[in-house]
């Protein structure tokens, strides 16, 4: 596969803001950056940044506790509605009403809920940076952890949530975004100890893999848990040899002789 070979529907949003990634040619000194050379070199190794801030944040909370098969039809009908370049995205979602909104938006699941959270989003960056422009410098320049932090203040916004926008907006490298794809791999593959949550997988994550990687390692990761290493069917419970990351990994909670798949957690409560 091409190293521009991205899935069509990811949170990035596109292609818009990418830059190449420069290899030093260095071996890995982790097993987890090891993994993460491995996912790169079977996708993509890509740095990121550039996103639009506020229209990120939508994005991702539009991809909450769904697939991106379901929200991003979700945003590219919002941003046909609300958006558009003659449009302040912000200013139109805070003026949005909420029914019409939940409507635009139902394909990606709790569209009531996730209205509610758009429209609070969009009054919270006009009230506390006074326009779409400010917010997004501040994603790009401010402090890391100061972004980070505000934006976790913001209901709706989780961790996930809150490093999405600084990695793909913010381009800030050091950032591993956790969702349940890279929370599982991370802890089958052993990188992350099995009974982690998803800030324990992120730290684990952003100690073990060098800053530049965490980006690609992430959307990579991704991808991996779409194609080979499901929830409930690994490609190794049909063959060893099917799966790319076969020997970088310690199949936590994964048992091939018997087809049995468990949470790692549960894997490692019962050694």
């Amino acid at each position: 596969m091409s190293d521009d070979a991205e899935p069509t529907e990811n949170i990035s949003g596109g292609t818009e803001g990418w830059e190449a990634f420069a290899d030093d040619g260095e071996e890995a000194t982790t097993r987890a950056e090891a993994v993460v050379d491995r996912l790169g070199e079977l996708y993509w190794q890509k740095a990121y940044g550039g996103r639009d801030a506020f229209e990120c944040l939508v994005r991702t909370i539009l991809s909450q506790n769904t697939s991106d098969v379901a929200s991003q039809p979700a945003h590219d009908a919002l941003m046909d509605r609300y958006g558009g370049d003659d449009k302040d995205l912000a200013e139109a979602l805070a003026a949005a009403e909420q029914s019409r909104l939940a409507e635009t938006i139902s394909s990606a699941g709790l569209y009531n809920q996730k209205s509610e959270v758009i429209i609070d989003a969009a009054e919270w960056v006009l009230d506390e940076f006074g326009s779409e422009a400010a917010f997004d410098e501040f994603v790009r320049t401010g402090d890391p952890d100061e972004v980070r932090d505000t934006l976790l203040s913001v209901t709706g916004v989780g961790p996930k949530t809150a490093d999405c926008v600084l990695l793909f907006s913010g381009g800030r490298g050091g950032v591993f975004p956790v969702d349940t794809h890279v929370h599982r791999i991370a802890r089958r593959l052993g990188v992350a100890p099995a009974d982690a949550d998803h800030e324990g997988v992120r730290a684990a994550l952003e100690q073990a893999v060098p800053a530049e990687k965490c980006g690609f390692g992430h959307t990579a990761m991704i991808q991996f848990g779409r194609e080979y290493c499901t929830a409930r069917k690994p490609a190794c419970l049909d063959d060893p040899e099917a799966c790319p990351m076969s020997e970088l990994c310690d199949q936590v909670g994964v048992y091939p002789a018997t087809g049995e798949v468990e949470d790692p957690a549960d894997a490692a409560a019962g050694d």
